[in-house]
C-alpha cells in the first residue's frame, strides 16, 4: 500500500513537470524579447525579434513612453536587437513596444515600468530616522525597562507568600 501511494504521488510531480514545459518552450519561442521585463525609469532596456526576415538587417522600434529607436543585426543571425532608456519621472505602469521591418512586419509587446527604487530609510514616529542617538537611547531605555520589570516579577511572584 505504501509504494502504491508514493507511485501516486510521484507520477503527480512529474505530470505538473510535464505541464509546465509546453509553457516554457512557447515563452522561448515570443517574437519580441524585452529585457529587463520590469525596467525602473532611467533604465536602459534592450529589445530583441525574430519576427523579421532573417536577411533584414534594419528595423526601427518605438516605446509608448520612451519614443523612437532603432535595431541593427544583433549577435545571433536572424536577429534584430536595439535599445532605449526610460526617462526619468515615467509613471510606473505598462508600456508597448512596437517593432516593424522589411516586408511589413510589424510585432508588439508590452513590459512592466516599474516605480523608482526606494531610497533612504523610513521613519516610525521617533524622529528622524538617521537620528541614531535617539533610536539607541529608546532602546536602551526599553531593555532596562524589562529588566526592571523582570526583577520585580521575580522577587514579588503571585505564590510567594511574602506581603
Amino acid at each position: 500500500m505504501r509504494h502504491t501511494h508514493m507511485g501516486a504521488g510521484i507520477g503527480l510531480a512529474l505530470g505538473a513537470l510535464g505541464l509546465q514545459i509546453p509553457a516554457a518552450a512557447a515563452a522561448d519561442d515570443s517574437e519580441v524579447r524585452i529585457n529587463p521585463w520590469n525596467a525602473r525609469p532611467g533604465s536602459t532596456v534592450t529589445v530583441s525579434t525574430r519576427a523579421c526576415d532573417p536577411d533584414a538587417d534594419y528595423g526601427k522600434g518605438s516605446s509608448e513612453v520612451a519614443g523612437e529607436f532603432h535595431l541593427f543585426e544583433g549577435d545571433q543571425e536572424g536577429v534584430l536587437t536595439g535599445q532605449f532608456q526610460i526617462p526619468e519621472g515615467t509613471e510606473p505602469g505598462s508600456d508597448t513596444v512596437t517593432l516593424k521591418c522589411p516586408p511589413l512586419t510589424k510585432v508588439t509587446e508590452t513590459y512592466q515600468v516599474t516605480g523608482p527604487p526606494p531610497s533612504g530609510s523610513v521613519s516610525a514616529g521617533f524622529g528622524p530616522a538617521e537620528d541614531i542617538g535617539t533610536r539607541l537611547a529608546l532602546g536602551g531605555g526599553l531593555l532596562v525597562t524589562a529588566a526592571a520589570g523582570g526583577a520585580i516579577w521575580m522577587y514579588r511572584r503571585p505564590n510567594d507568600n511574602r506581603t
